[in-house]
């Protein structure tokens, strides 16, 4: 078997003296969709920080294609490959869609060369804006909102807006993307559409983990699934395993009548195939 592309080694974090993650350790294969769930507190978020750059780890290592994450910056791990998302999506209401991505892409940097005087005489720093363009143009049409391009991004329903975010984080063509409570706040439709742009996103190559709470919609997507509660993995494997797994019922059982309901809805959610 090939090698993971990514590793999470034995990874705990602490603050002071609470465990927020122990000992979490599980892998992901190339091409996998794979989802990390479990009840309010567990320590999802935690992990996923730890994972993209934001949070130092107390113990272990995640490794990326064999390059070992520990102490790198959030944006040069973004540089190896591993791109994310946020629960939060911010954009400029006033300024058209387009205009929001071409924001994004400006911040973040272009692939181009930093025209000089001589580029701006002969016209090639218009050249590279035309391509950036064009690359906007592009991330637009892989999210399904090309059309809506050229209106106010404050129009978009709260699911686009989410999708505005995933186009931005697919800009620098990662192998991999973390996607964080991407279906939070979104209506039935719109949770369909995102789960098709996952399996889309997939279908291009590109690996997806994601900490999601909505139960139906992680075991339709998931090819895994990595279950924790109290900052300990409790349990992984495919969705069928998981929903009549006893530790995962029991987790989510003892966490009030809405855990109950979503462990309900999980164990009755049909299997769907990426067909």
């Amino acid at each position: 078997m090939s090698a993971p592309i990514l590793s999470v080694d034995h990874v705990g974090v602490r603050f002071g003296g609470l465990v927020a993650v122990a000992d979490l350790h599980f892998d992901v294969a190339e091409g996998e969709i794979v989802s990390l769930i479990g009840p309010n507190g567990a320590g999802k978020t935690t992990a996923f920080n730890v994972m993209t750059g934001f949070l130092k780890p107390s113990r272990g290592q995640v490794r990326f294609r064999g390059t070992a994450l520990g102490g790198l910056q959030p944006h040069a791990i973004a540089r190896l490959g591993l791109a994310r998302t946020f629960q939060r999506t911010s954009v400029f209401p006033d300024d058209t869609v387009f205009d929001n991505v071409m924001i994004g892409l400006h911040r973040r940097g272009s692939s181009e060369p930093r025209p000089g005087l001589l580029d701006a005489v002969l016209g090639r720093d218009a050249a590279a804006e035309r391509r950036l363009r064009a690359r906007a143009l592009d991330l637009l049409d892989r999210v399904g909102l090309a059309a809506r391009a050229g209106e106010k991004a404050g129009a978009l329903s709260y699911g686009e807006q989410r999708l505005v975010g995933v186009a931005l984080a697919l800009a620098g063509e990662p192998a991999m993307l973390l996607l964080d409570e991407p279906v939070s706040g979104m209506n039935a439709s719109e949770t369909q559409v995102f789960v098709r742009l996952i399996r889309a996103i997939r279908d291009r190559g590109v690996t997806i983990l994601l900490v999601e709470h909505d139960m139906p919609m992680v075991m339709a997507v998931s090819d895994r699934i990595a279950v924790l509660n109290h900052g300990r993995l409790i349990a992984q494997g495919p969705p069928a395993a998981i929903r009549s797994d006893p530790a995962v019922i029991e987790a989510y059982l003892g966490q009030g009548s809405a855990a109950r309901e979503a462990a309900r809805r999980a164990a009755s959610a049909p299997e769907t195939s990426d067909a």
